[in-house]
């Protein structure tokens, strides 16, 4: 028993925000899961390090290239069997909760983010190559994902919502599962095996309001500070949305037929401002219904936590302060929340885009390197 049990127990699912092939080879992903780790994200940064700093994938990837299998082919078979790998690590997860948790994410080319038709798709094959009820397909929130999320869900293909900032976009997210989720029954689906997860996105709130914060700041006599604030009013109020329609009289239908609530995801918990504390997000969005997917800094810390005597809590029904207050302030600061998430989701996007294009260049390299000295 872990403080990731005890956190379990209040309604938090932690998940693992990496993989790499090292990992499941040593049994370190299974022990991770026997700690209380309940899924795994993925995204093209985490295998571009993975198979850039590690020799676990040399050897596939001098047998696909033997075989004349193009880069992309080999990309694909890497993560392909990486994700298949774990979804079965956490099947027995997935089945004791009855398809409310053990979930392993893998993420549809990010290029293909502004084609709606493409990414579902693309999303659809993926799916269905790695054959596995408990993978989960990451679209991004574009205007595009919004309706490929759509229509993946009626399809009753289980979707990971990524790159969320904003509450008007998660409002589009909730109300593409719903009409997914609807449709797909009307067509004769079974809606209890149908299962999404929308991840909103935190410390990058803060890294970008922070900036404009102390601009304003160094500038006024105010001794209240927002610095750091932002990005957790931000998720408290994106919960109590979440709280809002789930317990509507449109979703109440929904659920007699057996409908799963789309959980909130924190993604992007881990602190990149050194001065904050390294549990600065993990200890402030604990609630029922989400899921917090960590890196190994946090849930180290978390378990060095709980020697220390941690002992968690729900924080987002008990919260100390108002988070409507919190973005009135910054709103009479004359700092744009809307502009700043609006840039985080192309920032996002391009992130992505290009971590892709770097993986797939570091394998092409591998592919070079390795079939001329073997």
């Amino acid at each position: 028993m872990t403080i990731l049990h005890s956190i379990d127990k209040l309604g938090q699912s932690i998940w693992y925000d990496n993989i790499h092939r090292g990992q499941l080879d040593s049994g370190y992903i299974s022990n991770l899961i026997e700690k209380g780790i309940t899924g795994l994200t993925s995204n093209p940064t985490i295998f571009e390090k993975a198979i850039d700093a590690t020799t676990a994938y040399d050897s596939q990837i001098i047998s696909l290239s033997n075989q004349n299998q193009s880069t992309m082919e080999i990309y694909e078979n890497i993560v392909v069997d990486d994700i298949r790998r774990v979804c079965d690590l956490l099947l027995e997860t997935y089945y004791e909760t009855q398809r409310c948790d053990g979930y392993a994410s893998l993420e549809v080319n990010p290029h293909l983010s502004s084609n709606t038709d493409q990414t579902v798709e693309e999303a659809c094959r993926l799916y269905n190559l790695l054959d596995r009820p408990n993978l989960l397909m990451k679209v991004p929130a574009t205007p595009e994902g919004i309706i490929a999320i759509r229509q993946l869900i009626s399809k009753g293909i289980n979707v990971n919502v990524t790159l969320l900032f904003s509450r008007s976009m998660y409002d589009q997210v909730r109300k593409a599962y719903m009409d997914g989720l609807e449709s797909f029954l009307n067509t004769g689906g079974d809606i209890t095996k149908v299962f999404s997860v929308a991840s909103f996105f935190i410390s990058r709130i803060d890294t970008y309001t922070d900036k404009d914060i102390e601009k304003v700041e160094n500038t006024s006599n105010s001794t209240t500070t927002l610095l750091g604030k932002i990005a957790i009013a931000n998720a408290q109020l994106a919960y109590l949305d979440f709280q809002d329609d789930f317990a509507s009289n449109r979703f109440l239908e929904l659920k007699k037929n057996g409908a799963q609530v789309q959980k909130v995801l924190w993604a992007s918990t881990s602190t990149k401002n050194p001065s904050y504390s390294d549990l600065k997000y993990a200890d402030a969005l604990i609630g029922n219904n989400t899921i917090n997917t960590m890196t190994d800094v946090t849930i180290d810390a978390l378990l060095a936590a709980e020697i220390e005597g941690m002992i968690p809590s729900n924080t987002l029904d008990n919260y100390l302060t108002e988070p409507e207050t919190t973005m009135k302030l910054l709103s009479e600061a004359g700092i744009q929340l809307s502009e700043i998430t609006s840039q985080l989701l192309v920032d996002g996007l391009n992130s992505f885009s290009d971590s892709f294009d770097s993986l797939i260049s570091k394998i092409r390299n591998k592919q070079k390197q390795l079939t001329l000295h073997s």
